[in-house]
């Protein structure tokens, strides 16, 4: 006959192979702190509707606050033969409290309980994660605000295309993480709904009472069905897709930190401790903090798209398959952290080159929109001034010059409309100047952007 606690019908033992197969505390005991909550609030429901008395709660309760000191010392031994941190827990619990330990599984399943372990140690990440956005976004906005003045090349097509500033384009960083903790804050009120009472699938006919668990853990609403309550992972994949998503961002902006760094751009210099040498080149120092957080973006991508093809096919409700939406979860919170706090420390302490960024934007033909543009503000239609201009940069790349070298004489050959006050656009800061509307780049702007944006992640700092 199976030892297991669930063996009564079985006649032998579970083989040692499936046992080893079969386990998950190896890695889901992690869950240890939030299956110790939901179990101890558990008990008082159970108390509260006279299944279990006081002093049963009472020892429960000490119990299971024991094992958690002993987790947390080290000096737990966890068992794979109990299959889970479930099952461990609780057999830990009946060895130092005898029967009471026993009754705690009443109007329970193994199915429900992970899935409120799970809902519950999501929700604490997510608070976690957030606190690690609102940080990095106070620290970009202040970037933005001390550099939004100091003009560089934006780009389209990595081709330089017209004149912005730092600022405005570290605040363009700042944008998609508002967006990022904006999805993680609308997720948050899914994971808060409590799925315990579901049991295994359909309910339990002891009296429970749902509503108190829920006040008893916080949770801000209760799942209605109990067949999705046990089987949705929804909230899962929401989590890693939302974590694809800021991924996605931190490796944009290392890619371009890659590339302003390199001697061919040479806009910014990565400090020495996020950065390593050459085993062969001694001149060499590579930006492989930047890399590996652009390599580890594949790295969640990947736990995606297995956590969504682990539950593409499973028929309502619990099955085993659920037991692999761990590690991917686990993996994906531990890498979007790690990256979190390392972009923060490499924002931390750039230097950027802003005299380079200058130069650079002070070379080709960046002012060429705003000549078009010029040409519209005196009344020419936009497509007529675009052919122009084009004719125009088609002389300055023919006589090797940049628009603000021309005289005034050679744009009016070009059009009777350009007068004197064109000089003043064709130059970086002019052309800077000239955007001088919400979401331009324009100084004053940028500076009024990045200070609200500075009191919005601020806000959010002392929120969390």
């Amino acid at each position: 006959m199976s030892d297991k606690v669930w063996g009564g019908r079985f006649s032998e033992p579970t083989d040692a192979f499936v046992e080893a197969f079969t386990e998950s505390v190896s890695f889901d005991q992690r869950l240890y702190a939030a299956d110790i909550e939901g179990s101890i609030a558990h008990a008082k429901m159970l108390c509260a509707t006279g299944v279990l008395n006081d002093e049963e709660v009472a020892s429960i309760e000490a119990g299971l606050s024991t094992i958690k000191s002993e987790i947390e010392a080290e000096m737990f031994a966890w068992d794979q033969a109990l299959e889970d941190v479930h099952m461990n827990i609780e057999s830990a619990l009946t060895d130092k409290i005898g029967e009471a330990g026993k009754k705690l599984h009443t109007a329970r399943s193994r199915n429900d309980q992970v899935a409120t372990a799970m809902r519950l140690y999501l929700r604490s990440e997510i608070d976690d994660i957030q606190g690690l956005i609102s940080n990095l976004g106070a620290h970009l906005s202040k970037l933005a605000l001390d550099h939004a003045d100091d003009i560089m090349p934006g780009f389209t097509h990595l081709q330089p295309a017209q004149c912005v500033t730092l600022g405005h384009h570290l605040l363009a960083w700042a944008a998609m993480l508002e967006r990022d903790s904006d999805r993680f804050n609308d997720l948050r009120k899914r994971v808060n709904q409590m799925p315990l009472g579901s049991a295994a699938l359909a309910g339990t006919s002891v009296s429970i009472d749902r509503n108190l668990t829920a006040k008893l853990l916080g949770f801000e609403g209760i799942c209605d069905n109990s067949l999705d309550a046990v089987s949705d992972r929804d909230f899962v994949i929401e989590f890693t897709s939302n974590a694809a998503l800021l991924m996605m961002h931190l490796s944009r902006w290392c890619e371009e930190l890659i590339l302003w760094s390199s001697e061919q751009f040479g806009f910014v210099e990565l400090a020495d401790r996020f950065t390593t040498g050459s085993s062969i080149m001694p001149q060499k120092k590579n930006p492989d903090v930047p890399e590996l957080i652009r390599g580890k973006t594949g790295r969640v991508y990947g736990h995606l798209i297995s956590l969504l093809t682990i539950m593409k096919a499973q028929p309502l409700a619990y099955n085993r398959d659920n037991q692999e939406d761990k590690v991917p979860l686990f993996d994906t919170i531990d890498t979007l952290k790690a990256c979190l706090c390392a972009m923060q420390g490499i924002c931390g302490h750039l230097q950027f080159n802003t005299e380079a960024m200058r130069t650079d934007a002070s070379q080709g033909l960046l002012e060429a929109t705003d000549l078009a543009e010029y040409l519209v503000q005196k009344g020419m239609p936009f497509r007529d001034a675009h052919r122009i201009v084009g004719a125009i940069v088609r002389e300055a790349n023919s006589r090797a010059i940049r628009l603000a070298e021309f005289s005034l004489e050679l744009l009016r050959a070009h059009s009777e409309l350009i007068e004197a006050d064109v000089l003043t656009r064709l130059t970086p800061e002019g052309s800077v100047q000239g955007r001088d509307h919400v979401g331009g780049t324009a100084p004053p702007q940028v500076a009024r952007a990045a200070e609200q944006a500075m009191k919005h992640w601020n806000s959010k700092r002392q929120g969390d």
